[in-house]
């Protein structure tokens, strides 16, 4: 019977995971929306609702430390908690990243945005796409998709890379833009690391298979 309770915990602690994970994919989208409308109302509120993403962190964790505490659970079930910790704790961070592009909007003020977003919204796309296929491979204990799911950080990096050459050059045509232009870099950056925290994500996925930690060798373009 302790078993079976304790499965039942499981099982409820993925569908908190789920839920974490789809609020950190809406204050992504959010957050770059605001940032390619500049709309400073929006992004207050978006770092004003940060607090929500952060309690169900806490609440995630304080349900494992109980069943810590109160299971005693080894091997597969203790890597199980072990996972939930960890994923919980980079969806999180993921929830910082898109409040700080939230606060790049409000630093913008009242200034337009140096050029069109292109690739930033496509980084935001990708990075969220990763997430919630990387959230289904934990449920579904899919190795073989979180490995696959990493390979596909380096398009993630490539947008990036491309953000970052564009704003450059318009930085050396026109000084006068380089503090707008390093804000688009800053909400750049923040996009990337959301993608190598979902790699995060999978190299747990893979520990919680096969009981191995390793660091998941991404392709580097």
């Amino acid at each position: 019977m302790a078993r079976e309770t304790f499965r039942e915990n499981i099982k409820a602690l993925e569908k908190d995971i789920i839920c974490e994970g789809e609020m950190v994919c809406t204050a992504i989208s959010r957050s770059v929306k605001a940032l390619k409308d500049l709309d400073i109302a929006e992004a207050q509120k978006i770092v004003s609702d940060d607090i929500h993403i952060n309690k169900k962190r806490w609440e995630i964790e304080e349900k494992c430390i109980n069943l810590l505490a109160t299971q005693q659970p080894v091997a597969t079930n203790l890597r199980e908690l072990i996972a939930v910790l960890s994923i919980s704790t980079d969806l999180e961070r993921m929830g910082d990243h898109a409040e700080g592009i939230a606060k790049i909007v409000i630093m913008h003020e009242d200034k337009p945005l140096v050029k069109p977003l292109v690739d930033i919204p496509k980084m935001a796309e990708k990075a969220s796409d990763m997430l919630t296929r990387s959230l289904e491979a934990f449920v579904n204990r899919d190795e073989k998709t979180a490995r696959a799911i990493c390979d596909e950080d380096d398009e993630v990096d490539l947008l990036y890379d491309q953000v970052y050459r564009e704003l450059l050059s318009f930085m050396t045509e026109n000084p006068t833009i380089i503090t707008r232009a390093t804000y688009l870099l800053w909400a750049a950056h923040n996009l990337e690391r959301i993608a190598d925290r979902v790699t995060n994500i999978c190299e747990r996925i893979v520990f919680l298979v096969t009981g191995t930690m390793d660091e998941i060798k991404v392709s580097k373009y």
